[in-house]
């Protein structure tokens, strides 16, 4: 069978997750891969032009590919606590009329589209440049992701709002932000094969962590040993193993898919 054309992130709940898998520190059931990093937005727009095989994906574009490709049950990052962060520079008190946003289709702009709708400027920009951004004055306010909202505070910059409390405190359940997803032209055997593996995966780098830091470091944008530790810790949970009950009632709500 040829190599599967795997695409995630370099975040670091991506590479914690498919480390095991990447470097061969598991049984690869026979399969192969060809990995790929990008920012989650050319993720998204590669998942909407068919082109990987298997790909991390924002959760809020589910319902735009889910006819062509299936959720897996594992690889996803939710969880309470873990939200996107609206951010301004301090002490601004002027009307929020711009924001940054790190793409058009990710869960970030779907939760400032939910819950600041009166916000129409959204200016999409590079995850890892939105707080620069902000701090410069080009815009309003921005939406942080990734290891940029734990490292906001270093910067000349407060929290508007976290965007993963209203959500829970609206829906009472844990916030869907990331999802890996496969070709179902593929087959649901292969579908199975590979949720296995993923699962698989995390459960290693869960009993091993310390193997996959160099990797990770490799591919991070903030090198800290603490962030990192934080960053995994809240984006890497028992939701990524299995969606489960409660983690499926969320993508659903979010999407609005019967899943």
């Amino acid at each position: 069978m040829r190599p599967l054309k795997l695409r995630i992130s370099p975040c670091p709940n991506d590479t914690f997750s498919f480390d095991a898998i990447v470097n061969k520190r598991i049984d690869m059931q026979g399969l192969a891969f060809e990995v790929e990093y990008a920012d989650i937005e050319e993720l998204n727009r590669e998942v909407l032009d068919s082109t990987p095989d298997i790909s991390k994906i924002s959760t809020a574009l589910l319902p735009r590919i889910y006819d062509r490709y299936a959720l897996l049950d594992s690889g996803s990052a939710l969880g309470r606590g873990n939200g996107q962060l609206l951010v301004r520079r301090k002490g601004d008190t002027s009307p929020i009329r711009s924001v940054a946003i790190p793409g058009e289709y990710t869960t970030a702009n779907a939760m400032l589209k939910r819950f600041f709708p009166e916000i129409e400027d959204r200016r999409e920009m590079l995850f890892s440049k939105i707080a620069e951004a902000v701090e410069r004055d080009d815009v309003d306010a921005g939406v942080l992701i990734h290891e940029g909202r734990f490292v906001y505070q270093r910067r000349n910059l407060e929290l508007v709002a976290d965007l993963g409390a209203l959500w829970e405190a609206q829906t009472a359940l844990p916030l869907p932000l990331g999802a890996i997803v496969i070709r179902r032209d593929l087959g649901e055997e292969l579908q199975r094969k590979v949720e296995s593996l993923l699962a698989e995966s995390i459960r290693f780098a869960f009993e091993n962590p310390a193997l996959s830091r160099t990797y990770i470091k490799t591919h991070a944008q903030e090198m800290e040993d603490d962030v990192i530790d934080r960053h995994i810790a809240l984006f890497v949970n028992e939701f990524s193993l299995s969606l489960g009950e409660e983690g499926r009632r969320a993508t659903a709500q979010l999407t609005g898919l019967d899943l």
